[in-house]
């Protein structure tokens, strides 16, 4: 993997991939940007407000425009989990880096995201059958895109970071 190749971290909202982000960025003394947070900065607005006025469509396609300008800058980049269920996005990620997938159960999700209203896609659906309803229906998507994949359940941060590492060190 090349220095100015990035991480990119995928998987379904609760998965770690913020946290998990953030540690790896830190050991590998590099830039740890979130495409969430990217496009909450340059709208002006949070997500929820973003798909309340301007509507999913419009937030999809920021995160298109983003996924091609952040391309090779050699940052860990940690995805909201909508970003790879466009095809042209995966080729814009793959083109700047690794695709790493953060997985884990729906009850371990739950928990994760059971105090966060940030979160559109779950608004009255913060239950384990409704979150495992939705992650089967990304999930095909989120497995072809992955180049490695590594289940966070019951790990520490810096134990999937260690894997995340170990698993980079065998692709080259």
């Amino acid at each position: 993997m090349k220095n100015n190749s990035n991480i990119v971290l995928i998987g379904f909202m609760g998965a770690g991939k913020s946290t998990v982000g953030a540690a790896l960025a830190k050991r590998l003394n590099r830039e740890c940007v979130e495409t969430d947070a990217l496009i909450e900065q340059s709208e002006g607005m949070s997500i929820s407000e973003i798909f309340e006025k301007k509507g999913e469509g419009y937030f999809r396609e920021c995160e298109t425009k983003l996924a091609k300008d952040i391309a090779d800058s050699g940052r860990v980049v940690s995805c909201g989990g909508g970003m790879p269920m466009r095809s042209e996005n995966v080729e814009y990620l793959k083109r700047g880096g690794v695709i790493v997938l953060l997985d884990a159960d729906p009850g371990t999700i739950l928990e994760r995201v059971k105090n966060d209203d940030n979160r559109p896609l779950l608004r009255g659906k913060k239950n384990a059958e409704d979150i495992k309803e939705l992650m089967d229906a990304r999930m095909p998507k989120y497995i072809a895109a992955a180049d490695i994949t590594v289940k966070t359940d019951g790990k520490s941060a810096e134990e999937i970071c260690f894997e995340i590492l170990d698993n980079l060190r065998l692709q080259k």
